[in-house]
């Protein structure tokens, strides 16, 4: 890659900034930023993409350390139709992933496990496995939830599993705000196939630094409507859903287009990171959380 490329690049990136990313005045700034870099010759020295991307995506997020804001690189061509191209590596990702359903167990004391792993996928592409391996832990008397390893997925599946875990009243989770104040509320479901964990049994979520993104929003959802108890390490902090926009045949510009809000505490997670109830060691936090369940059931009859 000649200098005069990168910085044709490096400008396309700078625009798409300026024009989407949630904060207006961020973007903008990250724009200048961009522009006085590539003026200083910064981005001369990348000669192939994956370099181009590595620095580029360090200065986008040296703004407010978003990191759901970058430049990626792709092997593959990065189709025009990116969102649509997300859609189809997911649905390939879902079927070497179990559709992220990563265990469906039963421990001690009537208290399953429901470990997800790698994504919460779209229920268009995974519903059908979520759907079953929630109507499998729903007689349980205390559920945990592992989302430990969860680092993204798609709004509406966060809002199928909340389904199964609160009353059938829909309930308002979460919104998304754009930059220009549009909101787009998000609810649980007023009807799904099969019986409910419900709204009143013991609820655990497990968390971890790699816990990001959708696995934050989830977290995020139960623990500000009191429904569950987070156990485990503060999470990533990623809470801005992006788009991706393609810049080269190799890279894709994705940027945060709304950002995520409780409308109980009108904040969100981003920067900070789900902050666990019960703090613990993520590799501890499975055998603390039995604990927890196992300690709190009602003494047996005599």
């Amino acid at each position: 890659m000649d200098p005069a490329t990168a910085r044709s690049i490096v400008a396309h990136v700078g625009r798409l900034v300026a024009e989407h990313y949630v904060f207006a005045e961020v973007g903008a700034d990250l724009a200048r930023l961009l522009a006085g870099r590539a003026a200083d010759g910064r981005y001369d020295r990348a000669d192939e993409a994956p370099a181009l991307a590595a620095l580029v995506t360090e200065d986008l997020q040296s703004a407010n350390g978003d990191r759901h804001l970058r430049l990626l690189y792709s092997a593959d061509d990065v189709p025009a139709d990116t969102d649509e191209a997300q859609l189809a590596r997911f649905a390939r990702d879902a079927i070497a992933n179990g559709s992220g359903i990563a265990r469906v167990e039963r421990l001690p004391g009537n208290v399953a496990l429901l470990c997800v792993r790698p994504l919460l996928y779209p229920p268009q592409i995974a519903g059908d496995a979520m759907v079953a391996a929630l109507r499998l832990v729903a007689d349980a008397d205390t559920l945990i939830i592992d989302l430990r390893e969860c680092r993204g997925g798609a709004p509406d599946m966060v809002m199928l599993v909340c389904t199964y875990l609160l009353g059938d009243e829909p309930v308002h989770v979460e919104d998304f705000v754009t930059r220009d104040g549009d909101v787009r509320q998000y609810w649980t479901l007023p009807y799904v196939p099969g019986p409910r964990f419900g709204p009143d049994k013991p609820l655990y979520v497990l968390t971890g630094p790699a816990t990001f993104s959708g696995g934050e929003s989830l977290s995020y959802a139960l623990q500000q409507l009191g429904r569950a108890t987070i156990v485990g390490e503060r999470t990533g902090g990623g809470a801005h859903p992006r788009e991706g926009f393609r810049v080269h045949p190799n890279l894709e510009a994705t940027i945060p287009v709304a950002r995520g809000v409780s409308h109980l505490s009108g904040d969100n997670w981003e920067g900070t990171g789900v902050r666990p109830d019960v703090p613990a060691p993520a590799a501890d936090s499975r055998e603390v959380a039995l604990q927890l369940a196992l300690s709190s059931r009602p003494p047996a009859a005599p």
